[in-house]
């Protein structure tokens, strides 16, 4: 969006917002706010805030607060008994709230100070009393102005309603009569007082009197009677002190013999929870005694049986742990050994191996002695790495081959230990420094029987293998057949077989 299109419109914004609250108006309570001009009817605010919408409503104020006003006749006016008064009154007024009353206010009123409405009023509530004075008489007026002011004010709130004006009090400040009766009324009243208080003072004094002998003869009766009765207080007294101490005499007298007894009481009540005390704590020495040997019992019942046990687990664990042990250094030795056949057999290829690689970089040194030292060391590299290559084949298929087939790799052991058997067969021969050939018998020559000495033996130890190990090397020598592979399902390594073929041979 453009720049400059962004601020217009911001501008706008904070321009609408400024107009807003620049129509932003608040009512303190004494005060009503009338807003007008946009709306069919004004908006009226009293404590309260709103919004006036600048150029289209406007705001006008109206007095709410209370106001006093000075009522005076401005002359002499006559009463009902025809004596002309002068009177002054203050008046409370304020304006009605309510909201047909704000109404006929804001008709009469509307943006008025307190003293323009005071003075509005003045002349109303001025004519309202001089009605009211033509109705009572002189001595009414001045005894009972409580009452002229309510008539003053009732007369007048009729009046003040079409304004919409409410009265709150009307009191009379003074009141003055034209010839100075008031004054007359009061010294007449005055003597009239005096006189009255005259009399009143005689007949006080008089009853002073009569109430002062009264008073001292009922204080004497009432002294003779108080001391009478003290003293037969005092008799009742001496009597009742005499009753108490005998029955207080009594009263110890039983207390004592009750104590007595109760201490017979509990000297038989201690004696008899003693002995009970005493035959209960035999009695639990006893149980306790009994429990002590049944717990020896249990502990030594116990005891051996745990000794026994233990013996037994020691015996036990002594003798798997010496099975273990022959099973380990069995299982130790044949690893052994097969590790020295393999040792034997990769350090025989690697050999041979070696020997190639040496016959091949000395007849290229022959042609570029520079490469050739190159090509020698490479050779021995990978000769390096095929040798560790070999092995870990080697191992490898070992490991698999004696984990998946078992029975046909302890088969393969033992045609591999063939040649090492037929060597040590064939050694005492070894040792014989003559031989004399004599006929033995059945038409054959000693030679023959010297000759197949060996293979006999030999076989007869394969016949011996067979029947403890369940092998037939016959059947690994025929496991190339068809029906060694087919109706008999013989499977023999390559290796196997060979070695087998190489002792036999």
């Amino acid at each position: 969006m453009d720049p400059i299109l962004i601020i217009l419109i911001a501008a706008g914004i904070a321009g609408l917002v400024a107009i807003v609250m620049s129509g932003y108006v608040k009512a303190p309570p004494d005060k009503a706010y009338i807003i007008s001009g946009f709306k069919r009817e004004p908006k009226i605010l009293i404590g309260r805030a709103g919004i006036k919408l600048p150029f289209l409503e406007r705001k006008d104020t109206l007095v709410l607060k209370q106001i006093s006003i000075d009522i005076k006749t401005n002359g002499y006016v006559p009463t009902l008994d025809f004596i002309g008064v002068d009177i002054d009154a203050v008046a409370k007024i304020r304006l009605k709230t309510d909201p047909e009353g704000i109404k006929i206010a804001m008709k009469n009123f509307l943006n008025m100070s307190e003293s323009a409405i005071a003075e509005a009023l003045t002349d109303s509530l001025q004519g309202n009393m001089r009605e009211i004075i033509g109705t009572v008489k002189l001595k009414e007026l001045n005894t009972d102005r409580k009452k002229f002011g309510d008539e003053v004010q009732e007369k007048a709130q009729t009046d003040m309603n079409a304004l919409g004006v409410e009265i709150i009090s009307c009191n009379i400040q003074k009141i003055e009569d034209e010839k100075g009766l008031i004054v007359a009324l009061g010294q007449d009243n005055m003597s009239q007082i005096q006189k009255d208080a005259s009399i009143a003072k005689a007949q006080a004094e008089r009853d002073v009197a009569i109430a002062e002998a009264e008073a001292k003869r009922m204080a004497n009766e009432a002294q003779v009677a108080a001391e009478t009765e003290i003293a037969s207080r005092r008799n009742e007294l001496r009597i009742r002190e005499a009753e108490l101490k005998r029955e207080s005499d009594v009263k110890q007298a039983e207390a004592d013999a009750a104590y007595e007894i109760q201490q017979q009481e509990q000297r038989k009540t201690i004696e008899v929870a003693t002995a009970n005390a005493n035959i209960a704590r035999q009695e639990r020495e006893i149980e306790l005694r009994r429990k002590d040997v049944e717990v020896t019992e249990q502990t030594l019942e116990a005891d051996i049986k745990k000794k026994a046990e233990a013996e037994k687990f020691a015996r036990q664990q002594k003798a798997e742990a010496e099975l273990f042990e022959r099973q380990r250094k069995a299982e130790a030795e044949k690893f052994e050994r097969e590790k020295a056949a393999e040792a034997k057999r990769v350090q025989a290829e690697a050999e041979k191996f070696a020997r190639q690689a040496q016959a091949e970089a000395e007849l290229f040194a022959r042609t570029q002695e520079a490469e050739g030292i190159r090509a020698v060391g490479e050779a021995e590299a990978k000769a390096i790495e095929a040798r560790g290559i070999a092995e870990a084949e080697a191992l490898e298929k070992k490991a698999e081959a004696m984990k998946k087939y078992g029975q046909a790799a302890m088969m393969e052991m033992i045609v591999k230990a063939l040649p090492e058997m037929a060597a040590s067969i064939a050694k005492p021969l070894e040792s014989i420094d003559k031989v004399t050939i004599i006929d033995g018998g059945h038409g054959g020559s000693g030679v023959d029987s010297m000759g197949a000495y060996v293979p006999s033996v030999l076989a007869r130890t394969i016949e011996t293998m067979k029947e403890v190990t369940g092998l037939d090397l016959v059947d690994i020598m025929k496991a190339e057949t068809y029906d060694a592979k087919v109706n008999r399902n013989i499977t023999v390594s390559p290796d196997a077989a060979e070695t087998v073929k190489a002792a036999l041979d």
